[in-house]
């Protein structure tokens, strides 16, 4: 239990045999005990109204319930130093700081594991995020899902969840069609054939250089087949070139999937047909104009949808569902999709599918990741210098590196508009929030480097005196890492890794104000081996937050 925890039961213990005790107040007519931190910390180290709260209900003074209520405290229980009566009827909590040694022991025993948590119990959870169609380079909006995916995963995983990456891999369809297309227009022209490019083909340079090799691999072997055939194997051997090089992306921008799930699939194996049954069978299909509809207004969806075109074919939403109903199928106790800000209005139809299908829409989350803004200059960039073309996820890891856009694209909410200063991005200054956190560690561990240079031991632990790390700013920095678990557990809760990268900034700030008005290595050894034991602290629990949001913790910068 810690201590804030602690607190609450020792305050709602004292609360209860002051008023209950003496049957001032009925148990039912208890009020919520809330303990919150004062601005000033002049007013203690904690605060509570709780005696005000109960002075209708009592029909008390304030200010004597509020000294029943401390009487009543098991003050050494709980860490209070001392407690207050402060103006109508506040209570002002003292704590005592020692309590906040113990975190030091906790961070350097637990090493890598520090802030890991029991909270998930092993459930399982899938997370499918990026899921771009194969047909092109990644974007910046894929590439604010990959980090923002990928970190919730680490989130979730360290809080104790048993997590599933899933990439779903959108082979089926027009966009496919066209690729292939695409393929086999780009091949015969560089046989030296006159071939016309489809309206909707990908114009990229990827496809060119794909359908060289292909003509340089297969020469004129592919003109002896039949059409169909010819823009079948242009299709798969696009498919193959387009998921390896989104793999090689990911990979380097240190994201790995667990499972690359195939729309494809769904047909092969026939999941799409029970589900239309199935739908049809429950009541929620019917047919009209000559297409066949899903009928989600009485689920909450805004009209009805359409499944299967008037000339037989499927729309985007009957293969959606089979998948859905698929990952259902694998038993997860939940099912996160982060999609991008184009899909907000597709929630409402999916999520009315699933209860159509009679499974719980409440174990599918989506969660939308809004748009990026590139800007340099001071001016809006939407053009790659390099190719002249949109800005790709690979143009701007050659820009900026990997640490800079992960740590960036995940510091703010996924459902906020993100704007990401490349000059910013890229400078070493403290104003570049992540040189200024990896700075922190860089620095913790230059100071270790220094004592090694100066023959100053580093002692073991159980060899340290803590009790000499008694100043303000040595508690806030005690009380910042303490924190770390419950700020894990509120991140995965909310499913918010925005929360991790405020923590680290917040921690790095208090180390670099400490470094600044401390001397670590000093004359005085109990001294100087408690700032060491602190300070290995701090460097641990800035590289287990920045190993989590997939941002590297470098030793020298």
């Amino acid at each position: 239990m810690n201590v804030l925890d602690k607190m609450n039961e020792t305050v709602k213990k004292a609360v209860q045999e002051a008023v209950i005790g003496a049957g001032i107040v009925q148990e039912a007519d208890l009020p919520v005990i809330a303990l919150e931190v004062p601005k000033d910390k002049s007013h203690g180290d904690l605060s509570t109204n709780i005696a005000m709260q109960l002075t209708r209900i009592a029909k008390a003074n304030p200010r004597q319930l509020a000294e029943r209520i401390i009487a009543g405290l098991d003050q050494a229980g709980a860490h209070i130093a001392r407690a207050e009566i402060a103006g109508p009827g506040f209570i002002n909590f003292f704590m005592d700081k020692s309590y906040l040694h113990e975190v030091v022991h906790e961070v350097l025993s637990q090493q890598d594991s520090y802030g890991r948590l029991t909270l998930g119990g092993g459930k399982k959870i899938q997370v499918e995020f990026v899921s771009a169609n194969p047909t092109g380079s990644l974007h910046l909006g894929h590439a604010r899902g990959a980090a923002v995916g990928d970190a919730l995963c680490n989130v979730l995983d360290f809080a104790g969840y048993d997590v599933t990456r899933e990439y779903y891999i959108n082979d089926a369809g027009n966009q496919v069609n066209n690729l292939a297309i695409s393929i086999e227009a780009r091949y015969l022209q560089a046989l030296g054939q006159d071939a016309q490019m489809p309206e909707d083909g990908y114009y990229g340079e990827d496809i060119i250089g794909f359908a060289k090799e292909l003509a340089e691999e297969q020469g004129e072997k592919l003109l002896e087949l039949s059409r169909e055939e010819r823009l079948s194997f242009c299709r798969e051997y696009g498919l193959k070139k387009e998921l390896a090089k989104l793999q090689r992306d990911l990979e380097r921008f240190r994201v790995r999937f667990d499972s690359w799930f195939s729309e494809t699939s769904l047909y092969t194996e026939g999941q799409i047909q029970p589900v239309l049954e199935e739908l049809r069978a429950n009541g929620h299909v019917y047919d009209e104009d000559g297409a066949t509809w899903l009928r989600t207004t009485p689920l909450g969806d805004d009209k009805d949808r359409v499944l299967i075109k008037n000339d037989g074919s499927f729309t985007y939403l009957t293969p959606d569902i089979a998948y859905h109903r698929n990952k259902y199928a694998r038993g997860y106790d939940q099912m996160i999709n982060i999609w991008g800000a184009d899909h907000h209005g597709y929630i409402p139809r999916v999520k009315a599918a699933m209860e159509a299908l009679n499974l719980d829409p409440g174990k599918l989350t989506v969660l939308i990741a809004q748009m990026v803004s590139l800007y340099q200059n001071g001016e809006k960039v939407k053009m790659s210098k390099r190719t002249g073309k949109a800005v790709t996820m690979e143009d701007l890891m050659d820009e900026v590196g990997v640490d800079a856009i992960r740590y960036f694209f995940t510091m703010r909410s996924t459902d906020s508009h993100l704007d990401f200063d490349m000059d910013l991005a890229i400078s070493t200054s403290n104003e570049n929030p992540v040189f200024y956190v990896q700075y922190a560690h860089a620095r913790i561990c230059s100071i270790f480097r220094q004592a090694e240079e100066q023959n100053v031991a580093v002692l073991p632990l159980e060899q340290v005196d803590l009790s000499v790390l008694r100043s303000e700013a040595e508690f806030d920095l005690l009380r910042k890492l303490g924190d770390l678990p419950q700020e894990i557990a509120d991140a995965a809760a909310q499913y918010a890794p925005h929360r991790l990268i405020r923590y680290v900034y917040e921690l790095a700030s208090q180390f670099h104000s400490y470094y600044k008005a401390e001397r670590v290595i000093t004359d005085d050894e109990v001294q100087t081996q408690a700032r060491f034991a602190l300070l290995a602290s701090v460097r641990i629990v800035i590289r287990n937050v920045l190993r989590i949001v997939g941002v590297e913790a470098p030793e020298r910068m």
